[in-house]
């Protein structure tokens, strides 16, 4: 039995669904054209965009944090080939477009009120790229539009840097959530808590490091993913004298040791790493672990590389019921992100 806090939402009955529970939306934060994610190429990034909304809209709704209506015109008019009848707005400005990590946590219970969200700390990974004074906020915004209960655990934490299976794991890597630049005054016995608290997860299971080029500190969603209670697919590097050979490897020989929090060992699938992406002489964090679980689909990062139709066979040996949706992704990790790094699941 795990304990939780009294009256932390675990301990009345919150939990955080799996990516692949029935969503009612998917939410984004549209980039901005003065935005830093982006830099000289917010035009090159807007096909991905589209091609994303295009692909998850008849399945759920869509919901985009917009500045103002001029900032709504403008994602309209890019919009403007495609039905965009499950497309909401929500004047919620934000500084950057990474919504799984400034984005809401939603956890549900069976009882009203069902759904909760909760609003951790953000400080845009490190306190790395200021100001992040719009996105600290955009949580609460969101649940003041839906009257929704909201959670404050007191913890920086980003949505990149978990993945649970809704059986009371949770997938994190010490080098991203125990990173003295996000809570230096809590010992891994107090994060542990706060996970287990408001995710509602009783075991964490840590991996190390992350791959080259991720300035997340390493963040799980470029690593390993839950794609089953007990089924964790895991990114590999073949090349040996790759810089992300090692780290990937280390996690590998980790996952293999684990169980699930029920006692079963866990199933690990391996999801080979796309060829070396640079521009302007750094090194990208493309990975195919970056994909999105939608409800019909599951959108995949595709770098124009002989590796995307393999990753796009594995994905779908995990998901048969949804279809493999690859989109090109070469001008979106410009941004250090792909597509689960950009949207937040809202559970039904």
């Amino acid at each position: 039995m795990t304990d939780f806090t009294a009256d932390s939402p675990a301990a009345l009955g919150y939990r955080m669904p799996p990516e692949w529970a029935p969503h009612e939306a998917t939410w984004l934060s549209w980039p901005r054209r003065d935005g830093i994610s982006f830099p000289h190429a917010y035009e090159e990034v807007i096909p991905a965009f589209v091609q994303m909304i295009d692909a998850l809209r008849d399945s759920e709704k869509v919901r985009i944090n917009v500045i103002d209506r001029d900032h709504e015109d403008e994602v309209r008019f890019f919009l403007k080939e495609i039905d965009t009848h499950h497309v909401e707005f929500f004047y919620i400005p934000t500084n950057e477009p990474w919504c799984r990590d400034h984005g809401p946590i939603f956890v549900k219970r069976e009882t009203e009120p069902r759904l909760a969200i909760i609003d951790w700390n953000y400080n845009a990974w490190g306190g790395k790229y200021p100001p992040f004074d719009l996105d600290e906020v955009v949580p609460t915004r969101i649940a003041e539009q839906f009257k929704l209960p909201v959670y404050y655990p007191k913890l920086v934490l980003e949505g990149g840097s978990i993945d649970v299976n809704g059986a009371g794991d949770v997938l994190s890597t010490r080098s991203c959530l125990l990173n003295r630049n996000r809570n230096p005054d809590h010992s891994p016995e107090q994060i542990e808590q706060a996970l287990r608290d408001y995710l509602g997860v009783s075991q964490i299971l840590w991996l190390e490091g992350g791959i080259e080029g991720d300035d997340t500190d390493g963040h799980i969603d470029n690593l390993a993913r839950f794609v089953a209670p007990n089924v964790v697919l895991t990114a590999v590097e073949a090349n040996e004298e790759d810089a992300n050979h090692e780290p990937l490897r280390a996690n590998l020989s980790l996952l293999k040791k684990m169980q699930s929090s029920n006692g079963s060992k866990l199933t690990i699938l391996t999801l080979q790493m796309p060829p070396r992406i640079e521009r302007d002489d750094r090194r990208l964090p493309a990975s195919y672990a970056n994909f999105y679980i939608g409800n019909r689909v599951i959108l995949l990062p595709a770098f124009n590389a002989n590796t995307d139709k393999k990753a796009a066979v594995t994905l779908k040996k995990c998901f048969p019921d949804r279809k493999i949706v690859p989109i090109d992704c070469r001008n979106l990790v410009w941004g250090l992100g792909a597509f689960h790094c950009l949207t937040q699941q809202q559970p039904q």
